[in-house]
């Protein structure tokens, strides 16, 4: 599973999951992506989930790369405790993604397979996805006019 090496705080607040991604919402290395288009916490174990689906469809063809990363501490308190005595200890561990971050992103294998690798990975996700991909559009010529 996914997890931060250290932290530098334990336990942490729940945060709010408002508005739309701001970071990370472009495809950075490959062809296609998978974005968010509903806030959610996606754990540890569920990334790893989709990472084994995308990884088993595409059979070693081609390069995946997980955008995502889960650094908040999600606590939980024991069953049957009575309410008071401070915060839970740590249980697992998650990433916060708002709509229009990029999950996922693949190279190097068609946009067919690329669709289905994303859609049974997608599966494994508690958040709607969107399959999306690089605009082919080179910029013409690309120097300054400096007078």
């Amino acid at each position: 599973m996914l997890m931060p090496k250290r932290v530098k705080r334990r336990k942490v607040q729940r945060g709010r999951m408002t508005g739309k991604a701001t970071r990370g919402n472009t495809l950075a290395y490959g062809t296609y992506g998978m974005i968010a288009t509903e806030p959610c916490w996606i754990k540890s174990n569920q990334i790893e989930a989709a990472r084994i689906a995308l990884t088993r469809y595409i059979k070693r063809g081609g390069k995946v790369w997980i955008k995502i990363f889960p650094d908040k501490p999600v606590t939980k308190k024991p069953a049957e405790t009575r309410m008071g005595s401070g915060k839970g200890n740590p249980e697992f561990w998650v990433a916060v993604v708002k709509p229009g971050r990029v999950l996922f992103e693949i190279e190097g294998v068609s946009e067919a397979a690329a669709r289905e690798a994303f859609r049974l990975a997608g599966h494994k996700l508690p958040c709607k996805t969107k399959f999306i991909k690089k605009e082919t559009s080179v910029v013409e010529g690309g120097e300054k006019n400096e007078e």
